[in-house]
């Protein structure tokens, strides 16, 4: 089809088609930013934890303060839970995956290097591999004759009697790749705090690091310390049994601690798959607010190329009767107004790349998110394209609809 008689009808209509290719143009670009960003939160919903979430269940009491048999107290918890029926193993840990803060260190590759390396979470706890359910891809878990107790770690701190700290480590795969690109980890140190050594015994597939502003950081740098955990303020029960098992065993659990102690106040529990929806409920809700921003704007869009369109229609009546009296059929009228619509949908749309872009740029000098991949911008023009030729169909039949006898009407 010859464009020029519809670049001619344009023309006549400058400051309403200026509007609508305005309004297209925004349009684009926020959904195209929208689109990235919520590509970015679902991505960080599927991130893969590493740990057999199905299988775990948590326990988190209240501080019992330091108590001179917080270690053998714990040791009794941790015995009575392995005999309930149904556990597979149980551990006392500092910290969960998918807790919202976490404790971590800055870890080099070189004693005298100024600047880390990496940040990384620590993960402390007997059994805690086992109970986590983590895969160890390279090298060797813990034995029991490495671990040493909390109070132990924080005395030889204090006392810088680093001797008697931990010896060894064990890495996630991503740490060791970070850490010595194409090289093998095990066997090499990594140093911490002041430069102290710690070797690298076992890589661990996946194991995602605990607290919200730590993902995009590295979402699997973590490392596991043969560090024995007593009943300390924070510390939680961690629990793995078959799937089916873990609301009985939670229960047999919160009353077994309880006949332990019945003082005990439990802060927390639940399932791990319902600790991890939790830590990503801020982003399953953005994700939905983006989502409802994005349809508001291209159902308002929609309403405006239709109302545009239905004028436009209203407004041409007896030229659409010339043209099909000089024997122009449906198909064509039907062309005309969905190659217009076209034409004014990719001005907004070639416009609106443009400011999406900028906007890209303003989010990420401001706000720190990362640059917005191009393919973002192509799916954003063919939603707009669909977007366009679905609302202008209406106005669109509803002029090829118009009779030839119409030509013949006075005005």
């Amino acid at each position: 089809m010859d464009i020029r008689p519809i670049l001619v009808t344009l023309r006549r209509h400058k400051f309403t088609c200026c509007l609508l290719v305005l309004q297209i143009a925004f349009t684009c670009a926020i959904v195209c930013n929208a689109i990235f960003l919520i590509g970015q939160r679902l991505e960080r919903m599927r991130t893969p934890s590493g740990i057999a979430e199905n299988e775990l269940v948590y326990i988190q009491m209240a501080d019992i303060g330091n108590r001179p048999d917080a270690k053998a107290r714990a040791a009794e918890d941790l015995a009575a839970l392995q005999a309930i029926p149904g556990v597979k193993s149980a551990a006392l840990v500092d910290e969960l995956p998918f807790d919202m803060g976490s404790d971590n260190m800055d870890v080099r590759t070189d004693p005298n290097q100024r600047m880390a390396t990496l940040s990384a979470s620590q993960y402390f706890g007997e059994g805690l591999t086992k109970t986590l359910g983590v895969k160890l891809i390279e090298g060797r878990d813990f034995r029991p004759e490495e671990f040493v107790d909390l109070s132990d770690v924080y005395t030889a701190l204090a006392q810088q009697q680093y001797e008697k700290l931990p010896k060894t480590t064990l890495i996630t795969r991503d740490m060791a790749e970070r850490l010595w690109p194409g090289q093998d980890p095990l066997g090499k140190q990594i140093y911490v705090g002041t430069g102290l050594p710690f070797t690298v015994i076992g890589v661990l597939q996946n194991l995602i690091r605990p607290g919200q502003d730590r993902l995009e950081l590295g979402a699997q740098y973590s490392s596991v310390w043969p560090v024995r955990i007593p009943l300390v303020q924070g510390a939680s029960f961690l629990i793995r049994c078959a799937p089916q098992d873990r609301e009985q065993v939670l229960k047999s659990a919160v009353d077994k601690l309880k006949a332990l102690d019945p003082n005990r106040i439990v802060l927390g529990k639940g399932t791990m798959e319902q600790h991890r929806r939790d830590f990503f409920q801020n982003d399953r809700a953005m994700a939905g607010i983006l989502f409802g921003v994005c349809l508001a704007l291209l159902v308002v869009t929609a309403l405006g190329i239709v109302g545009l369109a239905s004028f436009w229609v209203a407004q041409r009546n007896r030229s659409i009767g010339v043209r099909r009296a000089l024997g122009a059929t449906r198909g064509n009228i039907l062309h005309y107004f969905q190659t217009e619509n076209f034409l004014l949908t990719t001005m907004g749309i070639v416009l609106g790349m443009v400011l999406a872009y900028g906007i890209n740029l303003f989010l990420i000098v401001h706000y720190e998110l990362p640059r917005m991949p191009a393919m973002y911008l192509p799916i954003g023009a063919l939603i707009l394209w669909g977007i366009g030729q679905v609302a202008v169909l209406g106005p669109a039949l509803r002029a090829a609809a118009v009779p030839p006898v119409v030509a013949t009407r006075s005005v």
